[in-house]
């Protein structure tokens, strides 16, 4: 049986998922600062430490739970090619997906392979057609929309997610990338499944059907 297709995310408090992009140096630094302080539950977490190679030790506890488990749960990913130009340049040699990755792009390229495990296919014929490859590869494992906003609205306004989990930031950024900026509202109803406070966020997860 097919898996669930999902996209997890962090968000600030006033529903931003990343800063407003910046240009010059000294934005930069900002936008990288603000993005590091929307994600700091994560980064003390053994498993992100050890999935990354940062080094043994970390935190335990339900947040690095919730870390491991969106994981092992994920069995393929699909990205925008935003995303993935910004990850090229950021990600260690060994991408930290150790399954396949589509990427939703007009460019062709064939296949990058990188070590641990993760392939990138480059398609360019579409959501719906990486969505159908992305089920492929995944099995009866889920299949992550890793992002960013603008692909995850894609997905949700096409009505082709199931569920999805935002891990809400105690943190404001006052202006930035919406997580739902443009959503089709007539279309989409949402059922919470659970509310997990811990000592850093609140996780909250939710089944979306269609309105």
């Amino acid at each position: 049986m097919a898996g669930k297709v999902f996209f997890s995310v962090s968000m600030s408090l006033d529903g931003f998922i990343a800063p407003e992009e910046r240009t010059d140096a000294p934005d930069v630094q900002r936008w990288t600062a603000q993005w590091m302080e929307l994600q700091q539950w994560i980064f003390p977490q053994r498993f992100f430490r050890e999935n990354l190679k940062l080094g043994e030790g970390g935190e335990e506890g339900r947040d690095n739970d919730i870390a491991r488990e969106t994981f092992e749960r994920t069995g393929a990913s699909v990205m925008g090619k935003r995303m993935f130009d910004l990850g090229e340049q950021a990600w260690p040699e060994e991408a930290p997906f150790h399954t396949p990755v589509f990427v939703v792009t007009h460019e062709k390229r064939d296949p990058w392979e990188r070590p641990g495990g993760t392939t990138f296919h480059f398609v360019n014929e579409g959501i719906e057609t990486a969505l159908d490859l992305a089920r492929e590869a995944a099995g009866d494992r889920d299949v992550r929309i890793a992002g960013g906003g603008a692909t995850i609205l894609d997905y949700v306004n096409a009505g082709l997610i199931d569920e999805f989990s935002i891990a809400l930031s105690p943190v404001l950024f006052g202006s930035g990338i919406r997580l739902f900026e443009g959503v089709d509202a007539s279309r989409v109803a949402l059922q919470p499944v659970r509310a997990e406070p811990s000592p850093r966020v609140t996780h909250l997860t939710y089944t979306v059907r269609e309105r």
